[in-house]
């Protein structure tokens, strides 16, 4: 009694499940959820089928993140044509200009004298020769060129020049510096300052005019001490230096009062051979009409 009913048991079994897959060997069985949905398939195997006894369910697929939104790319700039006109220029802010008064000025006409593009001053005022001087020293540079001395222009004239001192700021404007040797106070005196590098042409005490000079080098000093004009040659050639001496008044062997064309060119970065050089032509001329043979000559330091 109990083999038979195993044996309908096992008999009704594979019955079940015959029906179920629809034949014998295997079948794919959709699993469901509780909510309904169906999962993946799961295979299974049955006895005898030679495979293994059942399929382990598949792993759920884990979901991809969402990739991050590409960064913007910069704008490019547009290309510059040969036809476009070219970007404006920043001026360089300005220092000092037309007008301007002080010690700073002085400094600019100081630098200014040092490279040989200024002969008159230091003044201390940002006159029109200043102005016009500037303009000359930014064309040949190659900078804009206004007459103002900017940012631009006073970096290129202090990398050109030296620290003016005292001298250089107060002492070479061609006026002198202190009251006149107590020589040049009687009669007609050229007063000649070794100190302040100037020349008084002085009548009983009285300044007629004011001149800048230069003097011979170390190896070539201007002799000091007092003399009179011996000679006056107003078209003088030098056949000692091959050099012309305009307007030249001697007052110590071969030394004299003369015009300089070097003078008025290189101002003090040159010398003389012992003479006492003077660049303004219009000033010496007017001089050399005025002194005569025996007139007092007054060198001092």
């Amino acid at each position: 009694m109990t083999s038979m009913r195993g044996a309908r048991t096992g008999t009704g079994l594979a019955a079940l499940l015959a029906l179920a897959v629809g034949g014998v060997g295997g079948c794919t069985v959709q699993p469901v959820d509780g909510d309904g949905k169906g999962r993946s398939p799961v295979h299974i195997e049955l006895p005898g089928s030679g495979g293994p006894a059942a399929t382990a369910p598949a792993a759920p697929v884990t979901p991809t993140a969402p990739r991050a939104p590409a960064a913007p790319t910069a704008p490019t700039a547009p290309t510059r044509r040969s036809s476009d006109p070219p970007p404006p220029v920043v001026p360089a802010p300005v220092l000092w200009g037309p007008g301007a008064t002080g010690r700073d000025v002085r400094e600019v006409q100081a630098r200014l004298r040092q490279i040989g593009w200024l002969y008159d001053g230091p003044t201390g005022a940002y006159d029109e020769l200043t102005e016009k001087t500037v303009r000359g020293f930014q064309r040949k540079r190659g900078l804009p060129v206004t007459g103002r001395t900017d940012t631009v222009t006073w970096e290129r004239l202090r990398g050109m020049t030296r620290e003016p001192g005292h001298w250089d700021l107060y002492l070479m404007g061609g006026q002198p510096a202190a009251a006149p040797d107590p020589r040049c106070l009687t009669g007609r005196v050229l007063c000649v300052s070794k100190e302040s590098r100037t020349l008084r042409w002085m009548i009983d005490g009285r300044t007629v005019s004011t001149m800048a000079v230069r003097f011979g080098s170390r190896g070539t000093p201007t002799r000091e001490g007092v003399f009179s004009v011996y000679w006056k040659s107003r078209n003088h050639w030098s056949t000692l230096y091959d050099s012309s001496m305009p307007y030249a008044m001697f007052f110590s062997g071969g030394q004299a009062v003369h015009y300089s064309s070097d003078f008025a060119a290189r101002g003090y970065a040159g010398a003389s051979h012992g003479c006492v050089n003077v660049r303004d032509e219009a000033a010496i001329k007017q001089l050399y009409a005025e002194v005569r043979d025996g007139d007092k000559v007054v060198v001092y330091r």
